[in-house]
């Protein structure tokens, strides 16, 4: 696995070692060994997938401490921007985000660490996102931001009147 920095510290993109031959291909999605000598002390507690369709926007959603995340996440099919944006108190890049196209042809990751919020959209038909966590769920730490706040101006690559949120999504307040 290759860990690429990105523009903001700690965020990671990870490229696994992908071996194709004319059956298809094969590749190690996740190994502990490597993770740990990269981004050491994570332990990864539950995995979520979910399935979307085109114009889905899912985020910008957080965990407030004590329950912070960090999230491995990748895009098993199909094709998501998947978004991350920088909440650590007096963090250099406080405020800013990092876009990377994840999808099921390239098969890159992202490690989004603790103190991020997170959110993606589908680029494609349908896709199968997942992550991994390295805490738990809790329902009563949710939090997050309207992923079209005006001051982030992150282009989803989804027009505006495609654009697919859930009720809470819709309501949340701007960052």
């Amino acid at each position: 696995m290759e860990f690429i920095k990105t523009d903001i510290d700690g965020l990671l993109i990870v490229r696994p070692r992908v071996f194709e031959d004319a059956r298809g291909y094969f590749f190690e999605s996740f190994s502990q060994r490597e993770f740990d000598a990269a981004v050491p002390g994570v332990r990864f507690v539950q995995d979520n997938e979910s399935l979307s369709v085109r114009g889905t926007v899912r985020g910008l959603h957080f965990q407030m401490a004590p329950y912070s995340q960090g999230k491995l996440t990748r895009c098993v099919r199909g094709r998501v921007l998947d978004v991350a944006l920088d909440l650590r108190e007096g963090s250099a890049s406080y405020g800013k985000y990092v876009a990377v196209e994840l999808s099921g042809e390239n098969h890159l990751q992202l490690w989004i660490p603790a103190g991020f919020a997170h959110g993606f959209s589908v680029l494609s038909e349908t896709a199968l996102f997942q992550y991994k966590c390295d805490a738990f769920y809790h329902p009563e730490a949710e939090d997050g931001y309207h992923p079209l706040s005006p001051s982030l101006g992150i282009d989803w690559q989804i027009p505006v009147p495609d654009m697919i949120l859930s009720d809470k999504d819709r309501v949340r307040r701007n960052f």
